[in-house]
């Protein structure tokens, strides 16, 4: 089936990107990398100085960061460009399902990718999750369209994108299967009528021909069809070796099979119940809109639906079991899906109904921001819970959760009245219209604090790693120390000591680095940075500075009521590793004056 265009559909398509762009790129650079990060920033890095590392199974952002840093300096920004503009483009992968998915749902599909928050922060992270989506999605657009070449060129690149791509593989893999074992069998079919006989034998036909026409490439397999497997075979090539500069990317993109089958027995520290947290917390936009449509689909046995909510199900199960939330990007996409063409049903209202629609859809509004503003109340001080006496009721210990309950309970009772005393339609397109506002703009919030903008202070639940807190002031510090000694901010080398932390050497990177587990006694480098310690133990004299490194939430003692402030305000009982910036004494002026004869 095939749709007609509307008006100024690529303009629309353009502010989508615009948008998606705008989340992604504002002040990438503003938060340090975290150690996972740094770890692939430095290899690509180490490419660019010439150097031949060992690669992780993420050659396609490591070796094009390398090209980057090569042409330019490395920056945080320059380490996370990649991603973001991976994760800014995905907005156009539904232009090219249009025809499936119809205009007007792909392009509020593509609105709902440019803001979505999962989606947000995967593109602002340093690693191939994001681009081995993008880059999988438009393969298959590609290939949809019967446009071979960029087909087998994205489907190279993903291939080059790491073990991501191997789960979006399974996913697709396991539900296809699924949907394959749900189609009735042909025993349990009526028997066909002479009419459908003859249409199908002749169908039959048709397809053969086609089949054998040399000149329709497009019907032989993907393995043997040249127009797929050249430009295939070319990107992994000349991609993967980065023009032959680094012959080892090759080995690399085929070390992301095994890299993702071992993440499946690999300890980590989320569990299982942090992946769905972060699910739910960050997605309930697309979690509103997709349950209404999926109601509706068992109502009225909508397939496509149903196709769409298995495919969710099983995205959503691996990437809970694998434990990492990157894994939830494949399980985002299906919801979005689902969430776009229950939102483009829902638009489809007449004339006559936005008066009474929009009546209902303002009373809403005000009840659910004066809700909002008791579960912010409440999550401000949980603790202050003041005793009340009420009528009918007696004593409640705490009103602010009563107030709560109230509020909830007025929003369903005047959707319910709306719907036996006014129509059942203006009810549910009233609900509709604002829940998906209310949650459109609890979206964006959700997606300016997971790029970190909010509150640098706050904690993602997107990304295991500990959050680097004094980065900033470490390196001014160590360049203050350099400039003050040698005359130059990066001269001095810098030597790390018993310290396992790729995002500090990435902080230090325009530095000489030394990494040693131990320090050696006989030695007085100029300057040391070592964990948390009274005196080096060296020979020379030494001056030294604390500094707060590494910041992470302590998972152990959270409650239930920090879970809330935390769905508020970000907010998490955390704990510090502290680290001391040792500079030997003669570096500063003063010494080095009182040493003078």
């Amino acid at each position: 089936m095939t749709s007609s265009p509307f008006k100024h559909e690529g303009w629309l398509y353009g502010l989508a990107f615009l948008i998606a762009a705008a989340f992604r790129f504002i002040a990438l650079g503003a938060s340090p990398l975290t150690d996972s990060e740094a770890t692939l920033a430095l290899q690509a890095l180490d490419l660019a100085r010439g150097e031949s590392p060992l690669l992780a199974p993420q050659p396609a952002y490591i070796l094009f960061s390398a090209a980057l840093f090569a042409v330019t300096e490395s920056t945080a920004f320059l380490a996370r460009f990649l991603p973001a503009l991976a994760g800014s483009a995905l907005v156009f992968a539904p232009y090219y399902f249009r025809e499936k998915i119809r205009p007007r749902p792909a392009l509020i599909l593509a609105c709902l990718i440019a803001f979505d928050p999962g989606l947000v922060a995967l593109s602002r992270q340093a690693n191939g999750t994001i681009l081995a989506a993008t880059f999988l999605l438009f393969a298959w657009a590609m290939w949809n369209h019967k446009r071979l070449v960029p087909a087998g060129i994205f489907a190279a690149l993903a291939l080059l994108s790491g073990p991501s791509l191997w789960a979006g593989i399974l996913t697709l893999a396991i539900t296809s299967i699924f949907l394959r074992g749900a189609k009735p069998s042909a025993n349990n079919q009526p028997p066909l009528a002479d009419s459908e006989i003859e249409n199908l034998k002749s169908s039959i036909e048709n397809h053969k021909s086609k089949i054998v026409n040399q000149d329709s490439p497009i019907y032989q397999l993907p393995i043997t069809n040249y127009q797929l497997l050249a430009p295939f075979l070319a990107t992994l090539l000349l991609c993967g070796t980065l023009f032959f500069l680094a012959p080892n990317g090759l080995s690399a993109a085929f070390a992301a099979i095994p890299a993702y089958l071992s993440g499946w027995v690999t300890q980590t520290v989320t569990t299982p119940g942090r992946v769905l947290l972060a699910f739910f917390a960050y997605e309930p936009l697309g979690i509103f809109l997709a349950a209404l449509a999926v109601f509706r689909a068992v109502r009225t046995n909508g397939k496509r639906a149903k196709r769409l909510a298995l495919w969710f199900g099983v995205a959503l199960l691996l990437a809970v079991f694998y434990r990492q939330p990157g894994e939830l990007v494949w399980a985002i996409m299906p919801l979005l899906v689902v969430a776009a063409f229950e939102l483009a049903r829902a638009f489809e209202i007449q004339r006559a109904e936005l008066a009474e629609t929009g009546i209902v859809s303002g009373a809403l509004s005000i009840l659910l921001v004066y809700t909002w503003f008791n579960i912010s109340g409440f999550a401000l001080d949980p603790s202050n819970a003041l005793p009340v006496t009420l009528p009918f009721i007696g004593e409640v210990q705490n009103a602010r959760t009563l107030a709560l309950a109230g509020s909830l309970l007025i929003v369903l009772v005047c959707i319910a009245l709306v719907a036996l005393g006014w129509s059942a339609r203006i009810a549910r397109l009233g609900a509709t219209f604002t829940f998906a506002a209310f949650l459109s703009v609890y979206a964006c919030a959700a997606a300016w604090g997971a790029s970190g903008l909010r509150d640098p202070n706050g904690f993602e639940l997107w990304i295991s790693d500990a959050r680097a807190a004094q980065a900033d002031l470490l390196l001014a510090s160590v360049d203050e120390l350099s400039e003050f000694s040698l005359g130059h901010s990066q001269s001095q080398p810098v030597t790390i000591a018993g310290i396992v932390s790729p995002a500090l050497e990435w902080t230090l990177r325009n530095h000489a680095v030394e990494t040693v587990d131990a320090l050696d006694p006989q030695l007085t480098p100029p300057i040391l940075i070592t964990a948390l310690m009274n005196d080096p133990g060296l020979p020379a004299a030494y001056r030294g500075q604390d500094f707060t490194w590494r910041v992470q939430p302590q998972w152990e003692i959270v409650q239930p009521q920090d879970w809330l402030k935390w769905f508020v305000f970000r907010e998490l009982p955390a704990e510090n590793e502290t680290i001391i910036l040792w500079a030997r004494a003669d570096l500063f002026p003063d010494a080095r004056k009182d040493a003078q004869p």
